[in-house]
């Protein structure tokens, strides 16, 4: 049995990204029909980073969609570059103005959630999107798997995949689902959650001769940390003391604040930006379009700056009839994505240690960082980028 659905906007995905776009979509009378194979519990409860953006900040509270990012969120107004045992502040108002706010990703969507429930969003979860046809005809076609296991068929003037890194939309853009540029990076992060008070209260990105290490938070009593580690590293490898050695020796000169660690995992990154963004009336954003290291705290800002860009450009076609921004799409979003790829690239090779660098390598490092934190416009730079640019449309 098939269930058939009518639907101005078909979005796959209900991460950031996707909930996002329906809320702004409604905001201007555009119906929207939001899927995606989770539960509404995995969805809240899967605990990533968050370091949002002013623009993203801003955007969230002035379109109603969230007020705890302000209440519950911490705003951070810089950042630590630390190496050969020294630390170096960023600060970000002094510099452009703006800063930046520690608000973890199932918080924004708890938020988003919960905005799209109270809107009346038709939002159905526990569907598994199976394939995108049509997608040069005037009525694109999402053929997916409800929970009940049988077939369901949504028709709709536009589709959006914004079904992360794994997409099954990506195939009807680019032809295939794996389609795109890509870097592997050779090394990864060992990531511990733990049960402890703040060591600092902005975050530390700190280069050591031993590898980087990243000191972030996720409240006043759980804190987030990650060490460099090797690409066949397992999270049973250390010890718990072992691993607290691991992260005190990294950040020399900052005295760690212990707890138990209730929490470990490896997190390989790579950089990928998809061929194409659109085809006919499909198009990609967030992780279906492209991924970072997290190095530079772009990946949910940039699903973001996609949106923004995707809303007014759906708006004009929808409401207008005009498809002349819905063409332009891919330019516009390819600009900001490369300069938050190569931001991300620049941060990650900058602070982490390669395999069989040299002592040349490690002295070019230590003067790059060092051309950042004795320079006005190198720290200027590194705000800018961090805090982000504006988004397309808002000042």
């Amino acid at each position: 049995m098939t269930t058939h659905v009518r639907t101005r906007v078909a979005i796959i995905g209900a991460g950031p990204a996707g909930l996002l776009l329906s809320h702004l979509l409604a905001a201007d009378g555009i119906e929207s029909v939001v899927i995606d194979q989770r539960s509404r519990e995995e969805i809240e409860t899967t605990i990533r980073a968050g370091i949002l953006e002013q623009g993203t900040v801003d955007l969230l509270v002035d379109s109603g969609a969230s007020d705890r990012v302000l209440t519950v969120g911490n705003r951070h107004d810089g950042i630590e570059l630390r190496f050969e045992g020294e630390g170096h502040r960023i600060d970000f108002p002094s510099l452009v103005g703006r800063a930046v706010w520690l608000y973890p990703q199932h918080e924004v969507l708890k938020d988003l959630v919960a905005a799209r429930i109270a809107g009346g969003q038709d939002l159905r979860l526990g569907v598994t999107a199976e394939r995108v046809e049509d997608a040069t005809s005037d009525h694109p076609r999402v053929i997916a798997t409800g929970p009940d296991g049988e077939e369901l068929v949504i028709e709709a003037d536009f589709v959006v995949g914004a079904d992360g890194s794994r997409s099954v939309a990506r195939a009807a853009v680019t032809g295939s689902s794996t389609g795109g540029y890509f870097r592997e990076y050779p090394f990864a992060w060992f990531g511990i959650l733990c049960e402890a008070p703040p060591s600092s209260e902005e975050l530390i990105y700190s280069r050591s001769d031993e590898g980087f290490a990243l000191i972030s938070q996720r409240s006043a009593t759980v804190q987030r940390m990650y060490f460099q580690c090797d690409l066949d590293d397992n999270t049973e490898r250390y010890s718990e003391a072992q691993l607290w050695d691991e992260l005190q020796k990294r950040v020399p000169g900052t005295e760690l604040k212990q707890g138990t660690i209730f929490q470990r995992d490896i997190l390989r990154f790579r950089s990928f930006v998809a061929h194409k963004l659109l085809e006919g009336r499909v198009a990609l954003i967030g992780d279906a379009a492209h991924t970072v290291p997290p190095t530079g705290a772009k990946g949910m800002n940039l699903a973001i700056a996609d949106v923004v860009v995707l809303t007014a450009a759906l708006r004009a076609l929808l409401l207008e009839g005009d498809d002349r921004l819905v063409q332009a799409f891919p330019e516009t979003a390819l600009q900001r994505i490369w300069k938050a790829q190569h931001f991300s690239w620049w941060m990650t090779s900058m602070l982490h240690v390669a395999p069989g660098a040299s002592e040349f390598d490690r002295l070019r490092q230590i003067g790059e960082l060092r051309s950042v934190v004795e320079s006005e416009a190198g720290k200027t730079y590194l705000a800018e980028a961090y805090t982000g640019w504006p988004l397309a449309g808002r000042s």
